[in-house]
């Protein structure tokens, strides 16, 4: 394996911005340290402050990404199968199961149509790179690359925010997602969106949602 050039590797790190940060911060602290040794003890000492504090940021920041996107189960992928039509009844979106043995949600992300798989052992909600594009979900200011693992093996994604998603009564703004190649054209719903209403169950072979009662009026569709 050939070494990267200097080029390659400041696009790998532009990729990785806590990797750069980190990088930074050790670059920024052992310039503090010559800085001290070379006769300038104050500025030396204040500039390996601030790399110290970029390494803690770096640190921290690692483990939040890791607590937010690690599950010990795998995402699910099957082949779209029969989607039985979801019900809005006494303020509760009902999703029978589909023919595949699993539930998928009709709806719309920034008003573009799409179906999700609900998947309770995925932590995170997860679009497909086509639905990104449909749907107009912008890239963050600071892009953030984390690892998925999902049921073909472990593939890169790039993690964004979700303006409007939409199910029967339910909507959820600014929700956390990440774009993965690895799912095809497999849109999946995760527990950080599940985790925003106010229950969820399942009856027989039907899916319960009930919205947060926080929702405005507005917010029905």
């Amino acid at each position: 394996m050939q070494p990267m050039s200097f080029p390659e590797l400041l696009e790998y790190l532009a990729k990785q911005p806590l990797l750069a940060l980190a990088a930074a911060a050790i670059f920024v602290t052992a310039l503090g340290g010559m800085l001290k040794r070379g006769g300038v003890p104050r500025l030396g000492g204040f500039v390996r402050g601030l790399g110290n504090l970029g390494l803690v940021a770096a640190l921290l920041l690692t483990i939040v990404q890791f607590t937010r996107f690690t599950t010990g189960n795998d995402l699910a992928l099957p082949q779209i199968g029969g989607m039985p039509a979801q019900q809005v009844s006494g303020g509760e979106t009902r999703i029978p199961l589909s023919r595949d043995g699993h539930f998928w949600l009709t709806g719309t992300l920034n008003g573009e149509p799409r179906r999700f798989l609900v998947d309770t052992g995925a932590t995170v909600t997860a679009i497909s790179q086509d639905t990104a594009i449909a749907a107009q979900v912008p890239q963050r200011a600071l892009p953030q690359a984390v690892r998925l693992r999902t049921a073909n093996g472990e593939v890169q994604a790039e993690l964004v925010s979700l303006g409007e998603l939409r199910f029967g009564n339910i909507v959820a703004r600014d929700l956390d997602a990440v774009v993965a190649p690895g799912l095809g054209e497999t849109n999946v719903i995760g527990m950080n969106f599940l985790s925003r209403l106010k229950s969820w169950r399942v009856e027989g072979q039907t899916l319960v949602l009930v919205p947060s009662p926080v929702q405005n009026v507005d917010d029905t569709p």
